[in-house]
């Protein structure tokens, strides 16, 4: 009992939180879009990539990007050689060429494919009613994430239309990170 107690003060004392992004499955983010709108923010990832695996450790498991995350978006986690059905846009989309037991890599799931996802973990935003905004690839760190979470949850890349809008939006970004 007294080491249950004293691990509780250390806890709080330390203000160390339990608290972690409220993943979900593509199918239930898209059924809680119809309940109440709101973005989603997908995180694609594989059992043997190791950036994913940092992503994991170092960026969601940011405080602030948890905070985010878990405000503003849906938050889903899609293993893009697993086997879950995603039924999206009226099509159900599988992994009929997975292979179980495999080491390593396995066949692509055809939702990735139908993302035109090519490199994990991939970052990807889908609007309010489910389509598409953008799939951003490769391992970002909690303060180069943000931009992009900011950026989406704001609708302010409706108005980044070309390349001088995009580098101008980035020098005038504020990091809150």
């Amino acid at each position: 009992m007294k080491k249950l107690l004293l691990l509780a003060f250390l806890i709080i004392s330390t203000g160390i939180s339990a608290q972690e992004i409220e993943w979900m499955s593509m199918d239930e983010a898209l059924a809680a879009q119809n309940e109440e709108p709101k973005k989603i923010f997908m995180d694609v990832y594989t059992t043997w990539c190791g950036p994913c695996k940092m992503l994991d450790r170092n960026t969601f498991s940011d405080k602030n990007v948890i905070a985010f995350i878990n405000e503003n978006y849906y938050p889903v986690k899609f293993n893009a050689e697993g086997t879950e059905e995603i039924t999206y846009q009226d099509f159900t989309y599988t992994n009929p060429n997975y292979r179980e037991g495999r080491k390593g890599r396995n066949a692509t799931h055809f939702f990735a494919d139908a993302l035109k996802l090519r490199g994990y973990p991939s970052l990807v935003f889908f609007q309010e009613n489910g389509d598409l905004i953008q799939a951003i690839p490769g391992y970002k760190t909690p303060q180069q994430l943000e931009i992009y979470l900011k950026m989406i949850a704001n609708d302010d890349y409706k108005e980044l239309t070309t390349m001088e809008a995009w580098e101008e939006y980035q020098k005038n970004f504020q990091s809150t990170f």
